[in-house]
């Protein structure tokens, strides 16, 4: 392409006076000195450097990623832990709960059974208690009928009689 642009350039004015000329040999010039102080080696390692960079984030970017998996692999592990725990937690509490049922039932048809023994125990204390006081009125009531008779059946010459023979009694049970 410079070749073509000196070529063209070197028309009916001559070379040395024509702009293109001049441009091109510019151009060669920068070019040259370019070469001559290794830009294209500085701008590739500059691309090589940037490029080692993009590599290593692409690079840590993977690592995170897979920190990321296995994080996440574990959170669903614990979580799927934490769910078989709980199933388990329920299981042992439904069981409990049942169990806690049995024995509030037993412990009431305990408490049942005490509480009629009480009251049957209580039943039978107030019927003995009410046998015993009819049978003391009965035999108060028998005592005053017995004194009453006594009294009306005897007089002051039976009473004698009867005193007679007690004080006879003594003395025969004395010796």
């Amino acid at each position: 392409m410079l070749l073509t642009i000196l070529a063209e350039g070197a028309g009916a004015v001559g070379p040395l006076q024509d702009p293109t000329f001049w441009v091109a040999v510019g151009v060669l010039i920068v070019f040259a000195i370019m070469l001559w102080t290794k830009v294209p080696k500085i701008v590739g390692g500059i691309l090589d450097n940037q490029i080692a960079e993009i590599k290593k984030t692409l690079d840590e970017a993977a690592n995170l990623r897979k920190e990321a998996e296995a994080l996440k692999a574990e959170y669903e592990a614990k979580t799927a832990g934490a769910q078989a725990e709980v199933e388990a937690m329920m299981d042992s509490a439904e069981k409990e709960a049942a169990l806690l049922v049995e024995q509030a039932t037993t412990d009431t048809k305990a408490l049942l059974a005490r509480r009629k023994k009480m009251a049957e125990d209580k039943i039978g204390a107030a019927e003995r208690s009410a046998i015993a006081a009819v049978r003391a009125k009965a035999a108060t009531a028998a005592t005053q009928a017995a004194q009453a008779l006594i009294a009306a059946r005897h007089d002051a010459a039976a009473d004698k009689a009867l005193i007679d023979k007690a004080i006879g009694d003594i003395g025969k049970t004395l010796n």
